[in-house]
């Protein structure tokens, strides 16, 4: 597993930053995937979220420790065409009842690249994680 993935494992909620225009936008997940070599999150794509990387793919993942550190992971939002890593997700985060037939909802998966991720102590310097 990565040091992102295991960061993100320990903290159990992070949060993703877009732009919406030139308004930042802010919300909460916890579901991820590592897979192939890369770190997979998802987002509905019937939501603004989706919207919002789609017009400007720069994003921001944030997250903290109870123990003072934070995690800054920064990059490109690249969306996955293998529609495994959505299906991977939907059954490990529980969300069968959000994306199926039924509903037509859609989890749409990326990870980013052009990034960086520092572990960031309170008071210390950063710690590249990649």
């Amino acid at each position: 597993m990565s040091r992102i993935g295991d960061f993100l494992r320990e903290a159990g909620v992070f949060f993703l930053a877009t732009a919406d225009g030139d308004q930042p936008k802010l919300r909460p997940l916890g579901a991820f995937l590592e897979e192939d070599g890369k770190v997979i999150f998802g987002v509905g794509g019937f939501k603004n979220v989706y919207r919002q990387l789609q017009a400007n793919p720069l994003c921001e993942i944030v997250a903290s420790k109870r123990d003072g550190h934070w995690l800054r992971y920064t990059g490109k939002a690249v969306f996955e065409t293998d529609e495994k890593y959505a299906q991977e997700m939907i059954k490990a985060a529980g969300l069968e009842s959000i994306y199926n037939e039924t509903t037509g909802n859609k989890l749409m998966t990326f990870h980013l690249e052009d990034a960086t991720a520092v572990d960031i102590a309170v008071m210390g310097e950063g710690e590249s994680l990649l």
